[in-house]
């Protein structure tokens, strides 16, 4: 089941790359692209809920059903933990960027630092960092 974590997820870089290609609508290429960032966080969080489960077999332990029920929630923390510290972020962000009107300059540093931010924010609490 690790290894299926790993390779489920497709990456639609060439229907991406084709979309752009052939001039699709921005908006069909915007939720395709938002689909793929939404299955690699998804990717990235099964992989480390089962990465932690295989500790268990391991080290000879056999799975239980509290065990799953266990894994279960943690993945869901794990996605809304990421997405609540990351919305909390975003909110962060328009609040700062409101007002640098007049020095613009700082508006890419500033966002770019605070996405960085969320992630590691993310990271730090056991999170995901790229759903956040």
């Amino acid at each position: 089941m690790l290894f299926a974590s790993i390779i489920v997820a497709v990456d639609p870089v060439a229907v991406l790359a084709i979309f752009q290609e052939v001039g699709v609508n921005s908006v069909l290429y915007f939720i395709v692209f938002g689909e793929s960032l939404l299955n690699d966080a998804v990717t990235v969080v099964l992989y480390h809920t089962l990465d932690g489960m295989n500790c268990y077999v391991d080290a000879g332990e056999e799975l239980t059903a509290v065990m799953y029920v266990i894994a279960f929630v943690k993945f869901f923390t794990s996605s809304i933990g990421g997405i609540t510290i990351g919305a909390l972020f975003a909110v962060l962000t328009a609040v700062l960027t409101k007002y640098t009107v007049e020095t613009r300059v700082v508006e890419p540093l500033l966002v770019f630092t605070l996405a960085y931010l969320s992630y590691l924010t993310s990271e730090l609490f056991s999170f995901s960092g790229i759903i956040g």
